[in-house]
């Protein structure tokens, strides 16, 4: 088939949606498609992004289409873009939809391209209502859905809110296969000397950027209930809110913090997880995380909250740890964990990252796709 990804890509940074979107892409090439991706010119405006840069430094992967061409704050643009693709007539287009400020820009397009009564379209719901809320999300919400024709969630959460807009077609609850395009695990000791972190420490690991939701100052407030004198904090990520918050919190843990305040390059990110012994996910809220198949991927234990979809893809003292969203529950819970030790949960969490392979993920998705194509 031929196929479009309608989404960001290189060269904006390789956060979760844009690594996923090469992923995905370089999966169905696997299975014999003809894929693109359709990337944006500008994504979001300079005043509303939170982080330093919208872009990555790293250059663009060999194997993939990528054309930039959606401007996601002018009309103009989404009619441009629509006219393209409805005269290119792919067979089907995966749209990704994480946030509703893109629901505008992605509606209209996605209804100019179904005047050419040929294209499919099926929506990767990341989220359906922001983890942070805004006016207009529904709003933005109900004219994006109307022109696709099926929807993926990878979360329970997300497919609850994606029926509660009503939705009379087909969905699909599918887990979000491993990150598997960020290296092969290294040994802990040279990832820590890379690092420069000293190897006889228990290291935890808070990685990703850094927004309320994330609950990073409840984590930072478990630290303080913690045992064991020997266990560090690694926060590996950018933050995309005022830091001046959390200094309070960070000075009392003092040394026994490890701050990398910069966005992580794909190169890099291997060592940060090789060199954990725990990735902890404290959320206040959430819906899937992009941090879970990473950490199946290196095989790293999880301590994560019980909101959203986190649950969904930890399984409470087999893989990792289930808590509350509370300080004294996640401290408890990390203290749980140093009495187990990593090697309690190996075995299981190879055992359980089979289940999340690309392979699977495409062959539900062209099946879902398949679908749509029986309907008509």
């Amino acid at each position: 088939m031929n196929i479009v990804i309608l989404g960001p890509a290189h060269p904006f940074r390789g956060g979760g949606i844009t690594t996923f979107n090469a992923r995905l892409a370089q999966e169905l090439q696997s299975h014999g498609h003809s894929v693109s991706i359709l990337n944006f010119t500008v994504q979001y405006p300079s005043m509303l992004f939170p982080g330093k840069s919208q872009f990555t430094d790293e250059p663009a992967p060999k194997d993939l289409r990528i054309t930039r061409m959606l401007h996601s704050m002018n009309p103009i643009s989404w009619l441009k873009t629509g006219n393209y693709l409805r005269k290119l007539r792919p067979d089907l287009i995966i749209v990704r939809y994480w946030l509703p400020f893109m629901g505008p820009a992605f509606g209209t397009v996605l209804r100019r391209v179904k005047k050419n009564r040929h294209t499919k379209v099926i929506a990767i719901t990341d989220n359906v209502l922001p983890h942070e809320k805004r006016v207009g999300d529904r709003i933005f919400t109900r004219y994006f859905l109307p022109p696709c024709d099926a929807f993926i969630c990878m979360s329970d959460k997300v497919l609850a809110d994606l029926r509660a807009f009503h939705i009379q077609k087909p969905i699909a609850r599918l887990h979000h296969p491993l990150y598997d395009n960020f290296g092969t695990p290294v040994e802990k000791e040279t990832a820590r000397r890379h690092l420069g972190i000293d190897p006889g420490v228990k290291l935890l690991l808070f990685f990703g950027f850094i927004r309320k939701y994330k609950g990073l100052d409840l984590l930072l407030e478990a630290m303080k209930q913690v045992d064991d004198p020997n266990v560090r904090l690694l926060v590996a990520g950018e933050f995309y809110e005022d830091i001046n918050h959390y200094k309070p919190l960070m000075n009392e843990i003092g040394d026994r913090l490890i701050l990398k305040n910069d966005f992580i390059p794909n190169d890099e990110v291997k060592y940060y997880f090789s060199a954990a012994d725990v990735v902890i996910q404290p959320y206040r809220n959430a819906t899937q995380s992009g941090v879970t198949p990473l950490s199946y991927h290196f095989e790293k234990p999880m301590i994560v909250t019980n909101v959203g979809g986190l649950p969904d893809y930890v399984t409470n003292d087999v893989t990792g740890i289930v808590t509350e969203p509370q300080p004294e529950k996640i401290a408890t819970a990390i203290n749980r964990y140093l009495g187990f030790g990593e090697a309690h949960y190996k075995s299981q969490i190879r055992n359980e990252k089979k289940r999340f392979s690309w392979t699977a993920f495409v062959s539900s998705l062209l099946e879902l796709y398949q679908e749509t194509v029986e309907k008509k």
